[in-house]
């Protein structure tokens, strides 16, 4: 877009599924993977919003003025997934002032492939899905801030207005706060995990599972999602080896069924994944300790797929509300957290099953119980007036 628009910029898009040999000279591991004249610039999905707050250094100074300079909000929601977008239409539809602050519109959809149990939309993708609850918020008066990362929240004063100050020093008021941050994917945390992510180690086996065609590679994690990624992995790359903590998977019934039927597909219990070794550039194995023997093992691969769950994005928020032990944001039914006028909903609380359609509805019951809160809370004092 960027090359089409400027006659300045020059564009080349090489399709890696295709052009084995280019991945291979480049040493790509993952994708998207951006260079710029030569160099890397980017890894992962990005916006020609985020290509160019990286290009352009004063964006984010610039930025933090024109959001210090904002009006408090009637509710500020903080996440742009389904619930935050939830949250965010229900808001508006009560004709209050409404804003949503996001790090990236559409959260952790934009990474999900297939999406087929939203009621009544038999079959979507999480992009195309991302978009329409983009437009559909903009249906309304929203505020939206896109690419801006919160990171603390400081509760109500005397003013009755909660703040949320944002990662480029902004700081942004309001009457009532949605918290829908989502989750991200969980990591091994194990030696060379780090070293080598976007090298061999993945979190989506629909985006850089075509990089490994023909090769061997690794799943980790034996729930839904792990057996899923095997099953879509063995039909493109020579082997896999699903690795999991338990003595027994956990996926449902019918897709241990399907994986059991795959002849290039070996699958590991009891086993505890305890490093990741590689030649400096990219993976080269995974090792592994046998639970019940003891014994530690080295799989010679190329890949290594992370499923192993999820991680609330919460780390902003300790100390500030009441967290589970798994950082999860404490609610109660009506989505309150412990904070009044501090609301949250999604993947980030506690409500179990994390799935799009209840982030949804979670989002809707936040933003009513928002409003609710609002009109019973009594009006401001307004400073005394001295007239002479």
């Amino acid at each position: 877009l960027m090359a089409v628009l400027n006659p300045g910029v020059e564009s080349v898009m090489i399709d890696g599924a295709l052009y084995q040999d280019e991945v291979s000279a480049r040493q790509i591991m993952a994708v998207p993977t951006v260079m710029l004249n030569g160099e890397p610039f980017g890894q992962g999905r990005m916006t020609i919003e985020e290509i160019l707050a990286k290009v352009d250094t004063g964006a984010s100074a610039r930025d933090a003025e024109k959001l210090n300079a904002k009006d408090a909000y009637d509710v500020l929601v903080v996440g742009g997934g389904p619930a935050g977008s939830a949250a965010a239409i229900y808001a508006a539809r009560k004709g209050i002032r409404t804003g949503v602050v996001a790090e990236r519109f559409g959260g952790q959809v934009l990474d999900t492939l297939s999406i087929e149990n939203l009621i009544s939309v038999p079959h979507t993708e999480g992009p195309k899905l991302a978009m329409a609850l983009e437009q559909h918020v903009k249906e309304y008066e929203v505020d939206i801030m896109n690419l801006q990362r919160a990171e603390a929240l400081i509760p109500a004063g005397d003013d009755g207005l909660a703040q949320v100050k944002l990662a480029n020093g902004a700081t942004l008021r309001a009457k009532s706060v949605i918290l829908a941050t989502g989750a991200r994917w969980r990591e091994m945390n194990v030696p060379g995990e780090k070293d080598y992510k976007g090298k061999g180690v993945c979190f989506c086996p629909h985006c850089d599972g075509p990089l490994f065609k023909g090769k061997r590679v690794a799943v980790i994690g034996g729930g839904n999602s792990g057996v899923e990624a095997a099953i879509d992995l063995a039909g493109i790359v020579s082997h896999v080896t699903l690795l999991e903590f338990d003595s027994k998977l956990r996926a449902d019934a019918v897709l241990q069924a399907k994986l059991g039927s795959l002849p290039n597909v070996t699958i590991v219990t009891s086993a505890l994944t305890t490093e990741v070794t590689g030649d400096g550039e990219k993976v080269n194995g995974i090792v592994y300790q046998d639970r019940i023997s003891g014994e530690n093992r080295h799989v010679e691969l190329e890949g290594i797929f992370v499923q192993i769950g999820l991680l609330p994005n919460t780390d902003w928020l300790k100390g500030t509300l009441k967290l589970s032990p798994r950082g999860e944001i404490e609610i109660d039914a009506r989505g309150q957290t412990s904070l009044p006028g501090v609301f949250a909903a999604g993947d980030a609380t506690t409500t179990p099953y994390k799935q799009i359609i209840i982030a949804m509805g979670d989002g809707a019951k936040a933003s009513l119980s928002a409003f609710d809160h609002l009109i019973r809370s009594p009006a401001p004092v307004p400073a005394a007036t001295i007239v002479d």
